[in-house]
């Protein structure tokens, strides 16, 4: 056990319980246990392999590689359409996850196999991401935003377009891409 992760684990306000027993079961596979990105990572061979973590209205155990897993029992889930590589399987409660143990400790047996094979996930490039119609719109109106845009880092022009895309109407998508022209247009990412 890392001390790290258990001063992290004393300060949760939610999901502690839970969480606890999530470190018991993955510590049980004989992983290593860190503190990365604020939250406790486990790995092997100082390969990552999954995370634990806390959200308003569920807790989870997220595999690093999980797209790779066969996922027979359909309980991996993709956070958001822009993950390409990682899965979770959900919780609300210790219930659940004292139900799940063995089926919990498969998941991650297969992972670490899945790392020991060196498997890869297949993550799609940079120009294949499909940039959403309204920012498209403005970038052939305005030749030296999209000059601008394209001079941009791979990340920073990822990281806009999944911004741009995220709002469902239309006209907050349209108000985003306003307030960030000028900010592109100094050559600045969206966190810069």
């Amino acid at each position: 056990m890392n001390q790290k992760v258990d001063d992290f684990l004393k300060k949760v306000p939610k999901w502690q319980e839970e969480l606890e027993r999530l470190r018991v079961i993955i510590l049980d596979c004989q992983l290593a246990e860190e503190l990365k990105w604020g939250v406790p990572c486990y790995t092997f061979q100082n390969s990552n392999i999954v995370l634990i973590h806390g959200f308003k209205n569920y807790c989870a155990i997220l595999f690093v590689k999980g797209a790779l897993l066969h996922d027979a029992n359909g309980i991996l889930i993709q956070q958001t359409e822009n993950v390409q590589s990682a899965r979770q399987i959900r919780f609300t409660n210790i219930q659940q996850i004292v139900e799940q143990e063995a089926l919990i400790k498969a998941y991650i047996f297969e992972a670490i196999e899945v790392e020991k094979a060196g498997l890869k996930v297949n993550l799609i490039k940079n120009n294949e991401i499909k940039i959403c119609e309204e920012f498209q719109q403005k970038l052939n109106e305005m030749p030296v935003l999209k000059a601008a845009f394209d001079t941009l880092t791979p990340g920073r022009q990822r990281a806009y377009n999944f911004y741009f895309s995220e709002p469902k109407q239309s006209k907050t998508r349209e108000s985003r891409i306003e307030k960030y022209i000028p900010i592109i247009l100094n050559g600045k990412g969206l966190y810069d």
